[in-house]
């Protein structure tokens, strides 16, 4: 969940009723978060920006983490040697590699700033985007029945309670196949919420994620459905709309894309066959 320290309090005109009265409103706090790796490149160790982000402080590591597995650069926890973060780093995030282990930096890279509603916005290319998931080939015979993703907004709304005190954080939040909760993040970014899922369950080495529902609160853009296919997700609901191009990465990555959830009806836009009862 996103900490205490993550939302600030402020005051406010507030006009209803052909009324302007003052009131306090919470607000989710905004700050940038420059993701950094150091490796061993000739026998120095150098230090290496990768990105910076504007996201809502919380789960700074998870979100680094998450980034760089979800872009590619790293596959394994285990290449990981350590992650600081906090006060004495500013908003920056250091995911330092074994001496061993060399970054699959990728030729065309993300430009250094991307922003907090589009993380594919930094993208210098469209070559670069579509990174390559270890698990696409993993074992498919999953199937779920309809009437759980009905209840997933629901559980979402009990769960999410900083969306509801602000209005102004995305979420992404992960079920068993029961439709059973597991785990929230929220962020000022769509993007970061889910890289702040992923990042968790990568450095618990949980993936693949194949036996797991990912729920959106917002709208199913390509690069969302990216980073799930980069973790093994094959069953995403979104309670907004998809893309065009998230459709067509769907179909192609064989994920079961919902959208337009609600608690009675929902679009099934690729991967049918994996929900039961319709």
């Amino acid at each position: 969940m996103i900490e205490a320290d993550s939302i600030v309090r402020k005051e406010i005109k507030h006009f209803s009723a052909n009324k302007i009265i003052d009131k306090d409103d919470l607000l989710a706090i905004e700050e940038p978060l420059e993701v950094q790796i150091s490796y061993v490149s000739d026998g120095v160790r150098v230090r290496k920006s990768i990105s910076v982000t504007m996201r809502t402080p919380g789960q700074d590591k998870e979100l680094g983490v998450g980034f760089i597995f979800t872009e590619g650069i790293i596959r394994h926890p285990k290449q990981i040697e350590s992650i600081r973060s906090g006060p004495l780093e500013g908003n920056k995030v250091l995911i330092a590699l074994k001496d061993n282990e060399i970054p699959n930096l990728p030729s065309t890279e993300r430009n250094f700033y991307t922003t907090s509603s589009c993380g594919v916005c930094g993208k210098s290319s469209i070559d670069a985007i579509k990174t390559v998931s270890a698990y696409g080939k993993q074992n498919d015979r999953i199937t779920v029945d309809s009437r759980i993703l009905l209840r997933l907004t629901r559980e979402l709304e009990k769960q999410q309670s900083i969306f509801l005190s602000t209005g102004g954080l995305h979420a992404s939040a992960l079920f068993d196949l029961e439709g059973r909760f597991l785990m929230l993040r929220e962020d000022v970014g769509r993007h970061n919420a889910l890289d702040k899922v992923l990042g968790a369950l990568f450095l618990q080495d949980e993936l693949p994620l194949d036996n797991k529902i990912l729920l959106l609160s917002g709208r199913a853009s390509f690069e969302l459905i990216q980073k799930a296919a980069m973790a093994g997700i094959r069953i995403i609901a979104a309670i907004g709309a998809p893309s065009s191009l998230a459709v067509d990465l769907a179909e192609e990555s064989n994920i079961t894309l919902a959208g337009f959830l609600r608690r009675d009806t929902f679009n099934i836009y690729s991967g049918h066959e994996r929900l039961t009862g319709i």
